[in-house]
């Protein structure tokens, strides 16, 4: 999960700050320097960690803070509005042209997953009601229009080519031309990629962005190169000039460090951030919520955007109805289950709810498997059974058991705590009288 290692670090030093219910000026540099070699860990570049180093001392240290009643808490404040400055304090999200169509041109090295990001980026402005279409400029690379196809296929988008050996400049202009003529309003160019920044690579860029002149310039880089991911936004910046910075692959470095840099080192705002292999995992990128995620504060935010993405809203207001009436079954369960599933892993859903720190999730030990193992046995009951678990009797649960290639114990577990959690809503719908904690779910080991 992204920022793993920096968000537990972090999280430890500040618990030590919050234990203390006094801070001296030795506390808050202690701390600091704690936060310093943390912060170097997750590759941030040197420079920027010193500058924040610098600014959060200097604000702990010179206002009221040692002296408030929660001085631990206050400095968390500052670091938390530290990370969002750094990180660009707003959502810059992507802007559109006065006479359509708006052109995005995609850049980016070979293997960030650029062709990925523009069919992702499509897809979702294609659910805001734009008619988008995909340009395939990439003819150096074995495969990579077919790759754009296929892509455009999972999302029913139209994709422009001319094949391998027509010139990728004429190929740009041609489908803007395209663009206008068939009432297209978005026009997405994934351009060729190279393995390493080139002076060919370069001039090809500089010359199909004068030629469409495309609203924005979107770099896409790997958040798992760490710096090295910074100094390639750096050099297309001076060479191309780029817009904005979409950082894939995010949810697999655990350091941070790019995400941490970028936007500082180049002045571009970091777009897009991807979560994931879905299309809803190429999130827009918000700097407030990152921090909080950071710092273990959650994201009920990002965690809300996703629900009403992923859930049927009659679909909830039915079950919230049997819920009220404890007619609540495993078929319901394992519907809900399902669309839960469509968030995402369980553990970045988790981590985006406050109080759920890295160590928390670590302690859960969440068992993403165990899902499926309990969508197993729910789907070996016949459908009465699964609306009335009653008729769930021994040899009715060893018949399940076999069915689903799970243990009895395993069936009678789900049923248990299938039971427990029905109680748990009712006493929430009977106004919340109820003392009871959460039972722990199936799928939490």
């Amino acid at each position: 999960m992204a920022f793993d290692g920096l968000s537990a670090k972090l999280q430890n030093v500040f618990k030590q700050l919050r234990g203390k219910g006094r801070l001296t000026e030795k506390d808050v540099r202690e701390a600091m320097r704690e936060v310093k070699l943390t912060l170097l860990e997750a590759d941030v570049s040197f420079k920027i960690v010193k500058e924040f180093v610098n600014a959060v001392t200097e604000k702990a240290i010179g206002g009221d803070v040692l002296e408030s009643l929660t001085p631990g808490q206050q400095v968390i404040k500052i670091v938390n509005e530290e990370l969002v400055a750094l990180m660009g304090s707003t959502n810059s999200k992507l802007t559109m042209s006065n006479r359509p169509p708006t052109v995005y041109m995609m850049v980016g090295l070979q293997g960030a997953g650029k062709t990925t990001a523009t069919g992702k980026i499509a897809a979702q402005l294609k659910k805001q009601g734009k008619k988008p279409i995909l340009v395939a400029c990439d003819v150096y690379r074995p495969a990579a229009v077919k790759q754009l196809q296929v892509l455009a296929g999972q999302y029913n988008l139209p994709v422009f080519e001319k094949g391998i050996t027509a010139n990728p400049v004429d190929i740009a202009r041609e489908a803007v031309e395209y663009a206008v003529s068939h009432g297209h309003d978005i026009v997405l160019i994934d351009t060729a990629g190279r393995l390493h920044v080139d002076e060919e690579l370069m001039e090809e860029l500089v010359n199909i962005k004068a030629t469409v002149r495309p609203q924005e310039i979107l770099l896409v880089v790997d958040a798992m190169t760490g710096q090295d991911a910074v100094n390639v936004a750096q050099t297309f910046s001076d060479t191309v000039g780029i817009d904005g910075i979409i950082m894939s692959k995010l949810d697999s470095d655990t350091r941070g460090g790019a995400a941490l840099s970028v936007r500082k080192i180049t002045g571009k705002p970091i777009k897009y951030v991807g979560m994931g292999e879905k299309l809803e995992d190429l999130e827009a990128f918000h700097p407030e919520r990152m921090a909080s995620r950071i710092l273990g504060m959650g994201d009920v935010l990002s965690l809300i955007e996703k629900a009403q993405e992923t859930f049927d809203e009659a679909q909830a207001r039915e079950l919230e109805k049997k819920m009220r009436k404890n007619e609540f079954n495993l078929e319901d369960f394992m519907t809900q289950m399902q669309q839960i599933k469509k968030m995402g892993p369980l553990k970045n859903i988790l981590g985006m709810i406050p109080g759920m720190n890295q160590v928390n999730l670590d302690d859960a030990m969440i068992d993403e498997k165990a899902m499926v193992h309990v969508e197993a046995i729910i789907q070996s009951m016949t459908p009465k059974e699964r609306q009335n678990p009653n008729l769930l009797n021994g040899p009715r649960r060893k018949r399940i058991a076999n069915g689903s290639g799970r243990s009895i114990q395993e069936v009678n577990r789900l049923l248990k705590q299938f039971e427990d959690m029905k109680k748990m809503m009712k006493q929430m719908s009977d106004m919340g009288k109820g003392k009871k904690g959460m039972p722990k779910m199936p799928f939490l080991r």
